[in-house]
């Protein structure tokens, strides 16, 4: 089975940067609960700051579906609210074969 990599990237209002922090904190250390993540990482974009980005590894796609209908990620756009910046760009990776 191949694993299912993932980069999530969520911008957010200057002004709210800092009150995302929290939510998006706890959004992370509940998903490495899941029973379907390998591996689920938060950072803020150096080269774009207000930008977070997820790096994401799960055991298959049905795990990243049961993922998204997961309460702490309806927590997490609920308090998202008005002060994303853009949308959520969720992008599943798939191999480059050289």
């Amino acid at each position: 089975m191949t694993e299912l990599h993932v980069v999530a990237t969520i911008p957010v209002k200057p002004e709210h940067v800092e009150a995302m922090r929290g939510p998006l904190t706890q959004l992370a250390e509940a998903t490495r609960q899941e029973s379907g993540c390998v591996a689920y990482d938060l950072y803020e974009s150096a080269a774009a700051p207000g930008v977070f980005v997820t790096v994401e590894r799960w055991t298959d796609q049905d795990a990243l579906d049961a993922h998204m209908r997961t309460p702490h990620v309806a927590a997490a756009f609920a308090a998202a609210g008005d002060a994303l910046a853009g949308e959520v760009a969720i992008h599943p990776l798939s191999p480059v074969e050289g």
